[in-house]
């Protein structure tokens, strides 16, 4: 693969909600997870943990157990109920209508422990970094496979109802939900100028 190619792979990518009812080879679920492992982490740690759900009744209790925290999250909120709860349904149907949930996690178990709470801090920053780029290989490899995905961010605010839901260990912190299937809709997506993002690059013509 030429760098242009690899470029234009990389734009051709898409947050797909929409699959098809077939199932995804083990194999490809295998190669999937792989291709995440090989992320860069802090000190080579590797702090990624994995839980994949491809069991109708996992996926349900899991999507059950994260609708009813929104419900009550929201409610304290003080939402109007109609809102609440087509909210609640929508994710409940998006997450058990994707063939492959992938729970992505990160454990602190093998990272560094300092005695200063600063220090700490930044270590724990650098394993969600090193589980970010690990997500960002699995999206990767999902597409090379013809699969399609979506991270979903709602793990972060139920982690304690996710964890028990599924029976992880307690150094398990979630981070992201990945629903994973073949494609079933197509999906355009667009991208800010790169001069608007980037700063103090004079060779490229790009000007801060």
């Amino acid at each position: 693969m030429t760098a242009e190619e690899m470029l234009a792979f990389i734009k051709s990518r898409r947050s797909i909600r929409r699959y098809r009812d077939e199932p995804v080879p083990g194999k490809v679920i295998r190669r999937v997870l792989e291709a995440a492992t090989w992320a860069p982490s802090a000190h080579n740690r590797q702090p990624w943990r994995f839980a994949v759900l491809t069991r109708a009744a996992d996926k349900a209790r899991l999507a059950a157990a994260m609708a009813d925290r929104l419900r009550a999250d929201r409610a304290a909120d003080g939402d109007d109920p109609a809102d609440i709860e087509r909210d609640a349904a929508r994710s409940y149907a998006r997450l058990t209508a994707a063939p492959v949930l992938i729970l992505v996690c990160l454990s602190m178990a093998d990272m560094d422990v300092y005695p200063d709470e600063r220090r700490n801090r930044n270590e724990w920053l650098m394993a969600v970094q090193s589980t970010a780029m690990a997500g960002q290989n699995l999206l990767l490899q999902a597409h090379a496979e013809g699969l399609a995905a979506c991270w979903v961010c709602a793990p972060l605010f139920a982690p304690d109802t996710v964890r028990e839901t599924l029976g992880l260990p307690a150094d398990w912190q979630p981070q992201g939900l990945v629903t994973l299937g073949y494609p079933a809709e197509t999906r355009l997506k667009t991208r800010a100028p790169l001069e608007s993002k980037v700063a103090g690059w004079q060779d490229g013509k790009v000007a801060g």
